[in-house]
């Protein structure tokens, strides 16, 4: 019985890891007990367990990353990290442990019954943590600019008549303010240095974020997508980083159903009831398709920085961008007349979208491997 596969469901904490094993057959799953997150006592435990081809491991995707994936992979342990989300529960389940979370997706995924996720290579891994980074700091900066304007509002500060925010005229005002009491000049000294820096800081990342589209590891790929109306090096970078592999979704229908922009569906016998898109799969992608869908709104043209960008690009690439520029536009305004919001209008033009970064994506991994 030694070639009996054993299904292994790891509960997996910052310090802990709960063991638990079913094996094949319809055997009740056995619970091992608690380890130390610690690679010595991970890789006792797994020769404890039996032979690499034996097992079967899984556990949920977390805040503690895939390193343990990829230790189990270098062991040749096949593994699985599974999307938590999508783990089926039982109506009025209540008590929640450790252990029992480990029985759990052992037996679950001895069944077949868990949804296992995309795990990133560890470059893929390195430049979606730029990105995201990149995020975090755009939302701190916007706080900041919130703070820094309802301080100047209570305060009665309104910059001069026509100055537009956020211009070289408005900072110029800002750094030309002058308040008699010290609380209030410290305050606003204070906030206007924390947006500072922020901004600061943002440079920093958005250059190292040019580069990697320059020079990186994706660079072809990132340079390929950013032909699209919309897509400039950030929003080109950051797709290519949250997706890590276009050759995952064989069907423009299946990327578009990981971006969540496909309506969700309540049918029964001959009635089709469709309603508000899924939200599904990946909201930093489906958001940047709806931000990029809102430049479609414009007649089609090929000018200014996307005319730089599409430069030495192969012609069939600038083909399915054209045809992107001229399809998305009319369907954005045709919408429009049949009484469409113009929110609902974008949703679907981003939805289309995905279709054609599927397609322009395809075309460039095939011919990079014809050459």
């Amino acid at each position: 019985m030694n070639d009996i596969t054993k299904y292994v469901g790891l509960d997996v904490s910052k310090e802990k890891i709960a063991v638990a094993v079913a094996e094949e057959g319809r055997s009740k799953p056995r619970y091992v007990g608690m380890i130390d997150y610690k690679v010595e006592a991970i890789r006792k435990l797994m020769k404890k367990l039996g032979e690499p081809e034996q097992l079967q491991v899984c556990y949920e995707a977390g805040p503690t990353g895939y390193g343990f994936y990829r230790l189990l992979k270098s062991m040749d342990i096949e593994c699985e990290v599974i999307a938590p989300s999508l783990i089926p529960k039982k109506p009025g389940e209540r008590v929640k442990t450790d252990k029992r979370d480990s029985l759990k997706l052992a037996t679950l995924y001895r069944a077949g019954e868990l949804t296992p996720i995309y795990v990133p290579s560890e470059d893929d891994e390195a430049l979606r943590d730029l990105v995201r980074a990149r995020e975090d700091v755009k939302e701190d900066e916007l706080r900041a600019k919130h703070r820094l304007t309802k301080f100047l509002l209570r305060n009665e500060v309104n910059p001069p008549q026509g100055t537009r925010k956020w211009t070289k005229k408005y900072w110029d005002w800002l750094n030309s303010l002058k308040f008699e009491r010290s609380a209030s000049r410290i305050a606003f000294q204070e906030y206007l240095q924390q947006l500072k820096e922020f901004q600061q800081r943002l440079k920093i990342l958005e250059q190292e974020i040019e580069e990697q589209a320059k020079e990186g590891v994706h660079a072809p790929m990132i340079q390929t997508l950013m032909t699209l109306r919309g897509v400039a090096v950030i929003t080109a970078t950051s797709l290519v980083a949250e997706i890590g592999s276009f050759e995952r979704f064989r069907t423009p229908k299946q990327f578009m159903a990981y971006t969540g922009l496909v309506p969700s569906e309540s049918s029964s016998g001959e009635l089709r009831r469709l309603g508000n898109i899924t939200k599904t799969g990946n909201r930093h992608v489906r958001r940047l398709l709806i931000e990029s869908a809102w430049s479609y709104r414009y007649q089609p043209a090929v000018k200014g920085e996307l005319k730089k960008r599409q430069q030495e690009q192969p012609t069939n690439i600038l083909g399915i961008s054209w045809k992107a520029q001229n399809r998305l536009h009319k369907k954005y305004y045709r919408l429009l007349g049949r009484g469409k919001e113009s929110g609902k209008a974008i949703t679907a033009i981003a939805r289309e979208l995905a279709g054609f970064i599927w397609a322009i994506a395809h075309e460039a991994n095939y011919e990079a491997r014809v050459d």
